[in-house]
């Protein structure tokens, strides 16, 4: 059986959080691989009048690492409770010693309902030193996005006990109106265990935006002020902002640049910079590929808040990086998941090529992750096994041992209905990204599915098996119009979605 433990600051910062009996309820029936579980807070916690419709029990957008030391030590987080009108109630951790089969389950003090400042948590991210400390990150927000007297707050909470307990989250920003700031993200240095990096982008309402970072050079026990390393001018932004660390200690951030006002986007593209000097100075942008991605509608005709505008980069231990996203330039009418690599540190990048083996379908929200055998994973959701115009989903590992040239695809979750997650902005969501490492042999996905009526949990599934016989991947279609002004059109409608 799994192992739920809640934590001293977990009862004190919600009143009332235990039901106000000693007693407690039976452990619940967990499905196999069933990471999270019901919701650790009562219902009004974190949950004012008028604040929109909470989806209790809903566990989306996960994030997990493994410790480089211990391949069986894993940490995980994840939104709990999400809300329809943007975040949730909090952030909720998961740490495993065992490889995955038992779980600790706590609470980083980011949301007042675990004991923080704000009313709401979302886009965690975990991270873990060479040294085994392991840091979670998060945004925190009170009141609307750009609403007069409403503040966010992006924190960063240490644990020296790998993951069962949380010290006090440090505050890397906070500010108010007219910013705001989105998706951040954390990275350990792989090279320099006191090196941890922090980057995100911030926007000014109606003045453009910045790519911000921050670094710290303790292991994340203390942060150096935030500082712009890119800017856009007054119609431009960054979002999905990520580094990765190369062997030789190159940071290469990767994001999605998007030019425009509203729904009049005129440019769309993934680009990386880089620093050869942890961060202190950043190259001028390169360019990935173009962007070209749609957004996924199930078959019913219900949109997917998806992670349309998030690429996803993974380093190899050659050095070799490998950047995911989702375009539809290879049909020019729905969504794949488009793949291009880097052999030279990211100066120069592949044409992009398509991961999926079923473009009849749409896919959507890829992650790439490389394990220490150079094996490269690919993890996404399709909708191949919906025959009517309902929305069965299955959720796939793609493997490639040959750099990205050929794929090998496995089933990771058993067929659920999307429609049973949360709506966000009108739209399924389930989160803009999902967590996936490995460990040894073996790829570790770390995902989000339905699991009952507006109820979602949080599974890991260990996949260790030989590569089976592989599939050619698709050459590049030619240039589509149409998809190219679709996708246009789609990142700016995403970018705002992505705020509410």
């Amino acid at each position: 059986m799994r192992i739920f433990l809640l934590t001293l600051a977990l009862l004190a910062g919600c009143s009332g959080g235990g039901g106000g009996g000693s007693s407690q309820p039976p452990p619940p029936t967990l499905l196999p691989g069933q990471v999270s579980s019901t919701s650790p807070w009562n219902a009004s916690c974190g949950n004012p009048a008028g604040a929109g419709t909470l989806y209790l029990n809903a566990e989306v957008e996960p994030h997990v690492e493994v410790d480089p030391r211990d391949p069986n030590h894993l940490v995980g987080a994840w939104q709990q409770d999400r809300w329809n009108n943007g975040s949730a109630r909090g952030i909720v951790t998961a740490a495993s010693f065992d490889g995955g089969a038992t779980w600790t389950i706590g609470q980083p003090a980011f949301s007042v309902c675990a004991g923080g400042p704000d009313q709401r948590g979302t886009d965690p991210w975990v991270a873990i030193t060479r040294d085994g400390t392991v840091l979670v990150i998060a945004l925190t927000t009170t009141g609307g996005t750009f609403e007069v007297g409403s503040t966010h707050a992006v924190h960063v909470a240490r644990s020296t006990d790998g993951g069962r307990t949380w010290l006090p989250p440090v505050t890397v920003l906070r500010e108010t109106t007219p910013f705001f700031s989105d998706k951040e993200t954390m990275t350990a240095d792989s090279q320099d265990a006191r090196f941890v990096y922090a980057v995100w982008d911030r926007l000014s309402e109606g003045h453009g935006a910045l790519t911000m970072f921050a670094r710290s050079t303790d292991g994340g026990v203390t942060w150096e002020p935030a500082r712009s390393i890119r800017g856009f001018g007054t119609d431009g932004q960054s979002i999905g902002n990520l580094i990765r660390v190369l062997p030789d200690g190159t940071l290469v951030n990767v994001y999605m640049f998007l030019r425009g006002e509203e729904d009049s986007a005129t440019e769309a593209r993934v680009e990386v910079i880089r620093s050869t000097d942890k961060g202190a100075t950043w190259s001028p942008a390169i360019v990935v590929s173009d962007f070209r991605g749609l957004g996924a509608h199930a078959p019913n005709g219900t949109a997917v808040r998806d992670g349309s505008i998030i690429p996803q980069m993974a380093v190899a231990p050659n050095g070799n990086l490998y950047v995911v996203w989702q375009d539809s330039r290879f049909t020019g009418v729905r969504d794949a998941i488009a793949f291009s690599r880097s052999t030279d540190g990211g100066l120069t990048w592949s044409t992009p090529a398509r991961v999926n083996s079923n473009p009849q379908v749409t896919a959507f929200t890829p992650q790439v992750h490389v394990r220490a055998d150079g094996v490269i994973g690919v993890t996404f959701y399709d909708f191949r096994s919906e025959t009517g115009t309902g929305t069965n989903t299955d959720y796939w590992l793609a493997r490639s041992a040959d750099g990205g040239n050929s794929w090998s695809e496995t089933r990771v979750a058993a067929t659920f209905t999307l429609a049973n997650a949360p709506l966000v902005s009108g739209a399924y969501f389930l989160g803009d990204y999902m967590g996936l490492t490995s460990a040894g042999t073996a790829f570790l996905p770390f995902y989000a599915r339905t699991t009952g009526a507006s109820v979602t949990d949080i599974f890991l599934t260990r996949i260790d098996s030989a590569l089976s016989a592989q599939k050619s991947a698709a050459t590049p279609d030619p240039d589509l119009a149409t998809g190219r002004a679709a996708a246009l059109a789609n990142a700016a409608a995403a970018r705002r979605a992505r705020l509410r």
